[in-house]
């Protein structure tokens, strides 16, 4: 055996060691580094190809992609960060069907080459190119430089991306058939292209972060079929590591928002970075941080309920310092945990983690939703549909179904919020009409530290 394939190996070991500590937030950045370690012992394995040519042009590629890639990655803030996958992820199947461009015009239309590297180039074309268009879209709308409400053509809108995709297949079939006109190739790339933005646009912005994981695992099967075509066992084993990966965490996510991969691709709801501010029936009680310290500090447990606008408003650290001056009373606080809460699974954890929130506060949903109904206040920042009784109890609500943190047992409940701006469903939150909840208004981290003072002077 030579070194070319002991290095694969060695690095496939390394990128299924790192997945396995990104299942725990203890092991997250060992699993990051792991991986990253074995990304770097394949591109070298690969490098050691025999008659490897243009070298040079490798040498730049990488060049660029360093000096692209990690400026943004350092730079980039947790609340922007699943646009930024999206935007990676992205740019991995714009690749993979610029290639499967290249080996049509390098091997003269694909003359004789074999049936499997034909149909893997021309899958690999098509899903790339879908993804990487989708993929812009998806961060546009995370971005708000699209709308992040569902763009559609109503009831045209399925009949056309029907039209779209049997346009691509159509191409993709005429070239496997033997017609070697780049024009052919050029359309399947076009109506690719097209499918990728048709499919992703009518998507609201509450559905998003499904629809990049579900992209992702585009982009790792596209890649899959790229390094077969190409007879790259590193392609392969990664791609299929990230298809299979991105297929579970889609079906997780789909599952913890109780709907179909199906009615999520169909057409989403939800844009609420767009929705105006819109009154609803029932009394809103407002409350003072002075209030909310005296029934925090006389509490015997607290739940803290994180969202997005404690992620957009960098509170983590100012809620930490709160648990611990309440922890110093001898109040339990403890952390619940949505599975889409923020913007991707996860986002909440690793905000709370990085400062230095213990583990073993952080609860799950499942583990957490029996405490409520035994707990004196559930503090609310920036958390909007992961706590609407809406999704419980309302069948007209879109939301109905999606499985809640059951925030409304608690015996008081207390909001932080800019203000009464839906979530990302679009809806307004009933629970911020329930008797036993105030609402305290204003920047989160602000809010927080209001409350920290009056605690200490308590």
């Amino acid at each position: 055996m030579t070194l070319q394939p002991v290095l694969y190996i060695v690095a496939f070991g390394m990128f299924i060691y790192g997945l396995m500590g990104l299942t725990g937030p203890r092991t997250a950045v060992r699993g990051n580094w792991t991986a990253a370690a074995g990304m770097v012992l394949a591109i070298v394995a690969t490098l050691l190809t025999p008659d490897l040519q243009d070298g040079w042009l490798i040498a730049l590629g990488l060049a660029v992609g360093t000096v692209l890639g990690v400026p943004a990655a350092r730079r980039v803030k947790m609340t922007a960060m699943p646009q930024m996958v999206a935007l990676f992820n992205g740019v991995g199947g714009g690749a993979v069907a610029l290639t499967a461009w290249v080996e049509f015009r390098e091997s003269a239309g694909f003359l004789d080459e074999p049936a499997y590297v034909v149909v893997s180039s021309l899958f690999a074309a098509i899903i790339g190119s879908v993804s990487f268009w989708g993929s812009l879209v998806a961060f546009g709308k995370l971005q708000e430089i699209l709308p992040g409400r569902p763009v559609t053509l109503g009831a045209a809108q399925v009949p056309v991306n029907v039209v779209l995709v049997l346009a691509a297949v159509g191409c993709a079939v005429a070239v496997g058939l033997g017609a070697r006109y780049e024009v052919l190739l050029v359309g399947l790339l076009v109506f690719a292209t097209l499918t990728g933005i048709a499919v992703v646009l009518p998507i609201g912005g509450a559905d998003m972060p499904v629809v990049v994981s579900l992209l992702n695992a585009f982009t790792g099967l596209s890649a899959a079929a790229t390094g077969l075509a190409l007879d790259n066992t590193a392609m392969i084993v990664a791609g299929m590591i990230v298809g299979a990966s991105g297929s579970i965490l889609t079906d997780q996510m789909a599952k913890a928002m109780n709907r179909s991969i199906l009615s999520i691709v169909a057409g989403g709801f939800g844009g609420g970075a767009l929705t105006e501010e819109v009154p609803a029936g029932g009394t809103v009680r407002s409350t003072s941080a002075a209030d909310v310290a005296i029934q925090l500090a006389y509490a015997d447990q607290v739940i803290v309920v994180p969202g997005y606008g404690m992620a957009v408003a960098q509170a983590q650290h100012a809620v930490q310092d709160m648990a611990k001056l309440l922890g110093d009373r001898g109040v339990e606080v403890n952390y619940a945990i949505h599975p889409v809460a923020g913007r991707m699974p996860g986002h909440m954890n690793v905000l709370l983690a990085e400062a230095d929130v213990p583990y073993e506060r952080l609860k799950e949903m499942d583990e957490i939703n029996e405490e409520f109904a035994r707990t004196d206040v559930a503090l609310v920042i920036g958390a909007n549909d992961v706590t609407n009784p809406a999704a419980r109890d309302d069948p007209g609500s879109p939301i109905f179904g999606m499985p809640i943190l059951n925030v409304d047992q608690a015996r008081t409940v207390i909001v932080l919020k800019r203000s009464m701006r839906a979530g990302f469903a679009g809806i307004d939150n009933r629970l911020y009409f329930d008797p036993r909840t105030a609402m305290l208004f204003g920047d989160a981290k602000s809010s927080v530290g209001e409350i920290i003072e009056e605690l200490k002077a308590l």
